[in-house]
């Protein structure tokens, strides 16, 4: 990445933050190394009326994860692509959000996790109270969750031309900024597998 873009991408991040536009949670991940790799954006999908060139458009960021989903994780996804649609947002903005998701909570709603929680940080963004996200019952209901940090993402200028960790990290502002990435392929494929649905 040459030094001008990297700066600017620095920039908006930091501005975003000291502004308070990113007061979400600085939580702890466990993370996980991302590699350099060429961008390649490979979408798996059977329905019609997805553009996929949308979901991914600038192509995946280092290596991929994926993890088998149980039903609950489904709904939820499904559940962030309806308030996604609901906000008036297109599908890009599911893809950022499910990837956050998957990071923060592989989509499992979480509530209090005792000594192995973050801070105060709950359901399917990590989000927290105490940061100002909203009560515990409000960020544990993932319309709301999603709702949250869709209003942050929006208020991420340029978030729409940005790489998906970028955008990512401005809104939940991570200890593990890289993290996202890694997520963008499942998060892609489940948008538009549900997307229509």
């Amino acid at each position: 990445m040459n030094t001008i873009l990297r700066k600017s991408m620095l920039s908006v991040a930091g501005l975003a933050f000291a502004t308070g536009v990113a007061a979400g949670p600085v939580t702890a991940h466990a993370a996980t190394p991302t590699h350099e790799a060429k961008p390649v954006a490979v979408v798996h999908t059977d329905k019609p009326g997805v553009d996929t060139g949308k979901l991914i458009p600038h192509g995946t960021q280092g290596a991929q994860s994926r993890i088998a989903l149980n039903d609950e994780q489904t709904a939820n996804a499904k559940a962030i692509i309806a308030a996604t649609k609901k906000n008036g947002l297109p599908e890009r903005a599911a893809v950022i959000s499910i990837a956050t998701s998957l990071q923060e909570s592989k989509l499992e709603n979480l509530g209090h996790l005792g000594d192995a929680n973050d801070h105060d940080s709950l359901g399917l963004f990590q989000q927290r109270p105490s940061s100002g996200w909203g009560t515990p019952e409000q960020i544990t209901d993932p319309e709301y969750s999603t709702t949250a940090f869709l209003k942050g993402l929006k208020q991420v200028d340029g978030w729409q031309d940005m790489p998906l960790t970028d955008a990512a990290q401005t809104v939940q502002v991570s200890a593990y900024p890289d993290a996202y990435a890694q997520w963008e392929q499942q998060a892609a494929d489940l948008v538009a597998q549900y997307w229509n649905s």
